[in-house]
């Protein structure tokens, strides 16, 4: 029934004994320049009490690091204001725990590009969404990103 649609084709992949893995080297080897970065990191972050993305592949909870909400000049800014990222990237424990998360990062996004992922998503929550999250996110984006990889930026509870 196919035969028609087969012979327009520019490709044929037999694809009887080939794995996922397998399947997928072979089409971004003929599609994609370069495939040593041929993953996309998707850095989300939301608030834990609108729940966690369903979409996310590794959640990070932030909820221990200083909390811009209860600085009346911050309370109402969001991570996207200088203030609040200076406010929560200041603090001895955010330094700390900002390179731990990236060294486990660096090690594990090559690990999950090995395996095939073509996209992984990195859930950042904090309580709302707006401040801590948001400022940790915006690290990892500009950290991978320099780095060469394809990234992506969201905040799904920002305007919450």
């Amino acid at each position: 029934l196919l035969l028609p649609v087969k012979r327009t084709a520019d490709y044929n992949i037999d694809t009887t004994y080939m794995s996922n893995k397998q399947l997928r080297e072979r089409i971004m080897s003929m599609f994609m320049e370069d495939t040593s970065q041929g993953i996309t990191l998707t850095f989300m972050s939301f608030g834990f009490k609108y729940g966690i993305p369903l979409e996310a592949d590794l959640i990070m909870d932030v909820r221990c690091l200083p909390n811009p909400f209860y600085i009346p000049e911050l309370k109402h800014l969001t991570g996207l204001d200088k203030k609040v990222r200076d406010y929560v990237l200041e603090s001895d424990e955010t330094s700390e725990f900002l390179k731990r998360l990236l060294n486990m990062l660096d090690f594990s996004v090559p690990l999950y590009l090995k395996e095939g992922k073509s996209e992984l998503v990195v859930g950042i929550g904090c309580t709302g969404g707006k401040h801590r999250s948001v400022t940790i996110a915006m690290q990892l984006n500009a950290h991978f990103h320099e780095k060469g990889y394809k990234c992506v930026i969201q905040h799904r509870d920002i305007d919450r």
